[in-house]
C-alpha cells in the first residue's frame, strides 16, 4: 500500500485491532490488521497517522549509519556498549580474537579477507552472546513463569529480537553483544512475555511495565545507536 508517497507494508492476523509501526533501520513502515479489514479502512488508518509516520521514517533515514567495516587495526569495535580498538595480527596456526586492556586482539591468517575477518569476528560476538544468555533467561523465566523450549542467535537487518510463541522459540539479533548488557536484557524480556501475550496488545505493555519499568528509554536508546551495515543471516 502506498499512502502519500510512502510505502507501506499490510499484515492481516488474529487481532482485534490495527497496529502501526515504523521499524529500524531504514524505517520500513507496517500495519498489521485484523483478518476481514477492508483496504480503505487501512489506508484511512494510515493517512490520519501520515504527519506521525513521516516523521519518524525521516528520523530513522538521518540516523547515522555505521561505514561498512574492514576489521583492520585502528577501527573501533563495540562489546556491551564499550568501545576497543581494534588490532590485526597474523598467524598460520589458528584464528583468534582477544580483549586486552582497551584493544581488541583480532588473529587471522596473513592473507585473509575482509570476509573472513568479519566471520572471525562475529563467531567470537555469537560465543560473547551465548556465555551471556543462560543466567538472564534463566532469570527472567522465574520472574515472568514462562519457560522456553529454544533460543537462537543470528544477525537481523530490522529486529532485535523475535518470538515463536508456539514453539516457545526466540531469535536475538547478534548485534546485542555490541550493545550494553541492559539492552539485551529488555529484548529478552520482550520476547519471553510474548509467551504470556502473542500480540503487542494493552496487557503485552501493561507486563513489561510490570516486568521492567524503564523499557521504554531503554527501547529508545537501543534504537538510537548506530546501526552496523550487515547481511541478514
Amino acid at each position: 500500500m502506498n499512502v502519500s508517497g510512502i510505502e507501506i507494508e499490510v499484515i492481516k492476523k488474529d487481532i482485534k485491532n490495527m497496529h502501526l509501526n515504523v521499524l529500524p533501520p531504514e524505517g520500513r513502515v507496517r500495519i498489521s490488521a485484523p483478518y476481514g479489514t477492508s483496504d480503505d479502512a487501512i489506508n484511512l488508518f494510515a493517512v490520519k497517522q501520515i504527519s506521525w509516520i513521516k516523521k519518524q521514517v525521516e528520523k530513522y533515514k538521518s540516523q547515522e549509519r555505521q561505514t561498512e567495516r574492514e576489521y583492520v587495526t585502528g577501527e573501533s569495535h563495540y562489546l556491551w556498549g564499550r568501545r576497543y580498538k581494534l588490532e590485526v595480527n597474523h598467524s598460520n596456526r589458528s584464528n583468534n580474537v582477544e580483549l586486552k586492556a582497551n584493544k581488541l586482539l583480532l588473529t587471522v591468517r596473513k592473507n585473509s579477507t575482509q570476509k573472513q575477518r568479519e566471520n572471525v569476528m562475529n563467531e567470537w560476538y555469537r560465543a560473547e552472546l551465548k556465555a551471556k544468555l543462560p543466567a538472564i533467561i534463566k532469570e527472567w523465566e522465574d520472574k515472568i513463569g514462562v519457560k522456553v523450549n529454544d533460543v537462537r542467535v543470528k544477525n537481523m537487518r530490522t529486529r532485535w529480537g523475535t518470538c515463536n510463541a508456539k514453539d516457545k522459540r526466540i531469535w536475538l539479533n547478534l548485534q546485542l553483544a555490541k550493545k550494553p548488557v541492559y539492552c539485551l536484557e529488555y529484548i529478552v524480556v520482550h520476547e519471553l512475555v510474548h509467551l504470556l501475550e502473542k500480540n503487542h496488545t494493552p496487557a503485552f505493555v501493561k507486563y513489561l511495565d510490570t516486568f521492567i519499568p524503564s523499557w521504554r528509554v531503554i527501547k529508545d536508546e537501543l534504537n538510537s545507536f548506530i546501526m552496523d551495515r550487515y547481511l541478514e543471516e
